[in-house]
């Protein structure tokens, strides 16, 4: 393949964002916050994957608060993907997952795959088997069609402080996140919460926020992020890129879509197939093109067996 270098450019797109806290440091609330506006800004509804057994449920109606959820028991990266494909399908204008911690320690998550797949005491083939299921997993997450947020628990510790009377006074922290080390920073905003429910931004990709401690993060932050993240080209959704595939009506078509799709680095983006089962747009692409392949197949077995007929027919004349 040619290696081309193109010109950059800067393209509209939807927020990535990762918040990480210890336990009532408002990750879950924060994340209403920001999801809510956002919603309201595009006339759309904000879905939610609950892990945490319902408890965002108590700031329904808050501040008009209103979302769509779903609450999986088991959270393997692959049942992640399904989630996604089934929010994409929905329409959300931003998804909420709360937390994703669980998908690392939790149920099925990657700690138990790795360990259920290794052969003996070797952890390391585990590893390897799981691998490609963490990577679509994050593929799908960075690719979906709306704003994505995901919450991450911190491990605590308890560090010693002086109050303004000079006695020592034990204070909790976060320290660092309950998922895979590094994986947090492929999202364009990565943020800590404390307990004051302060937001120190570790990393972003968006200038303005860089190094920013904002109190209280709510509608006001919502709004210069979306802001932000509006100013630059048009892109097609995975909605239209969907329909187009569906569509194609010869396999040249197909491999023309490939391409455009990889382009914008959106062949993993999460999706439905007609019956609504979720899928990716990759997957759908291969489905279509086998369903095309089947039909050329049973077509070219028609015209087999009416040429056999024919020949068999003069034969017999």
């Amino acid at each position: 393949m040619a290696i081309e270098f193109k010109p950059a450019v800067r393209r509209k797109s939807k927020a990535r964002m990762a918040l990480a806290g210890p336990s009532g440091s408002g990750k879950t609330y924060t994340a209403l916050a920001l999801a809510s506006e956002w919603a309201q800004r595009e006339g759309g509804v904000v879905g939610m994957v609950d892990t945490e057994h319902g408890s965002a449920s108590k700031y329904q109606g808050l501040n008009g608060w209103q979302w769509q959820k779903v609450e999986p028991d088991r959270f393997s990266p692959a049942s992640l993907v399904e989630i996604l494909g089934v929010a994409a399908g929905h329409g959300f204008s931003t998804l909420i997952i709360d937390s994703w911690s669980h998908y690392w320690m939790g149920q099925d998550g990657m700690l138990e795959q790795v360990d259920r797949r290794k052969a003996g005491n070797n952890s390391f083939s585990g590893w390897k088997e799981v691998n490609p299921d963490e990577r679509r997993m994050v593929e799908a997450m960075l690719t979906f069609p709306g704003h994505l947020i995901v919450t991450m628990r911190t491990k605590t510790e308890y560090v010693v402080d002086e109050d303004g009377k000079g006695r020592s006074v034990p204070r909790k922290v976060g320290t660092r996140p309950v998922q895979r080390e590094g994986l947090e920073f492929e999202f364009d905003i990565v943020a800590d919460l404390d307990l004051s429910n302060n937001l120190h931004i570790s990393k972003t990709r968006l200038p303005f926020l860089t190094n920013q401690v904002i109190a209280q993060p709510g509608a006001e932050l919502a709004s210069q992020i979306a802001d932000w993240l509006d100013g630059g080209e048009e892109v097609p959704t995975v909605s239209e890129f969907r329909q187009r595939i569906l569509d194609v009506t010869d396999e040249d078509q197909l491999r023309a879509l490939w391409s455009e799709i990889n382009s914008y680095r959106m062949l993993g983006a999460p999706t439905v197939d007609l019956e609504g089962t979720p899928t990716t747009l990759r997957d759908l692409i291969v489905a279509v093109k086998e369903a095309m392949e089947a039909v050329a197949a049973k077509l070219a077995r028609q015209r087999a067996s009416t040429e056999t007929s024919d020949n068999s027919d003069q034969e017999r004349g």
